[in-house]
C-alpha cells in the first residue's frame, strides 16, 4: 500500500512538470530583421553568415526573417523587429521611407541595430548621395580608402567591461580583411570599443589612418547600436573570438544581454 502511494504521488508530481510528458513549443522571444546583399563580392560572406544566424536563433530563442533591399522597409515594418541586423549592406540605394523609418528607429529606442563592414561605405556611389544622418550616426565620417588586397591584424579591445566585448580576449587575430580608411577617425563622436593595431598589417600597408577604430557604438541615440567593421571574409565564421563577439552583440541590441 505504502509504495502504491508513492508511485501514485511521483505521477502526478511528474505529470504537473512541464516538458515530463509532451511539451508546448517556445514561444521566440523577439524577431530579428537581416538586410543582406544577394550578389557581389560579399556574396561569400553572407553565404557564411546565414547558417551561423539560423544556428544562433534556434539557440537563443529568437527568429530571423531576411531581405535583399529595402523595397519593404517602413516605420511599421521595422516596429515588428526588437534588432536589425545590417548585414554587409551599404547606406545607399535606400529609398526616402526607408531611410527616415531607420532614422525614427534609431531615435525612439524601438529597436537595436548591429551594422557590419559596409555600412561605413559612406560617401557618394553609383550615382546615390552620401546619407549624411548615416554619416553623423556612424560618427561624422566618410569613407576614403580601403585596402583592396587585404591584411591581417591585430584588434585590440579598448572597452573589456561592455557586454559585447564581455570574455573577448584583449587582442585577437582578423585574417584576410580589407580594412576601411576614413577621412577622421569617428573617436569623438561615439564610444570606441576596439581598435585595429596598424602596425600589426601582415603585409604591411601605406593605407593607414593612425587611430583606427573599428567596433564601436553612439550613445547619442536611444536604440542600442553597435557596429562592426569586421565582415568581408566568410572564413570569420571559423574565427571562435568573432563569431562569440557578434553573438554578444547581436544579443545585447536586443536588449538580452
Amino acid at each position: 500500500m505504502k509504495n502504491s502511494i508513492i508511485i501514485i504521488s511521483l505521477f502526478f508530481l511528474c505529470f504537473s512538470q512541464v516538458g515530463c510528458f509532451a511539451q508546448k513549443p517556445k514561444k521566440r522571444t523577439f524577431k530579428t530583421l537581416v538586410l543582406y546583399e544577394n550578389g557581389g563580392h560579399h556574396l561569400a560572406f553572407t553565404k557564411a553568415a546565414k547558417p551561423w544566424l539560423n544556428q544562433l536563433a534556434v539557440e537563443n530563442d529568437f527568429t530571423i526573417d531576411y531581405i535583399e533591399n529595402t523595397k519593404t522597409i517602413n516605420e511599421a515594418f521595422l516596429n515588428q523587429y526588437k534588432v536589425f541586423i545590417q548585414l554587409d549592406y551599404p547606406p545607399y540605394t535606400w529609398n526616402e521611407e526607408a531611410m527616415k523609418a531607420f532614422e525614427k528607429y534609431m531615435k525612439n529606442g524601438k529597436g537595436g541595430w548591429v551594422g557590419l563592414h559596409h555600412a561605413t561605405l559612406l560617401g557618394e556611389f553609383d550615382g546615390y548621395p552620401m546619407w549624411k544622418w548615416f554619416s553623423d550616426f556612424m560618427g561624422k565620417i566618410k569613407f576614403e580608402d580601403y585596402i583592396a588586397d587585404f591584411a591581417n591584424a591585430k584588434v585590440k579591445i579598448e572597452d573589456r567591461f561592455h557586454p559585447v566585448t564581455k570574455g573577448l580576449q584583449v587582442d585577437f587575430l582578423i585574417k584576410k580583411e580589407e580594412w576601411y580608411i576614413y577621412d577622421k577617425s569617428p573617436r569623438q563622436n561615439v564610444h570606441v570599443l576596439a581598435s585595429v593595431d596598424e602596425s600589426t598589417f601582415e603585409p604591411d600597408s601605406n593605407i593607414k589612418m593612425g587611430d583606427h577604430p573599428v567596433i564601436w557604438t553612439n550613445y547619442h541615440f536611444k536604440s542600442r547600436n553597435i557596429y562592426i567593421f569586421m565582415g568581408h571574409s566568410p572564413e570569420l565564421f571559423e574565427n571562435e573570438t568573432y563569431t562569440k563577439l557578434l553573438k554578444n552583440a547581436i544579443l545585447w541590441a536586443a536588449n538580452a544581454k
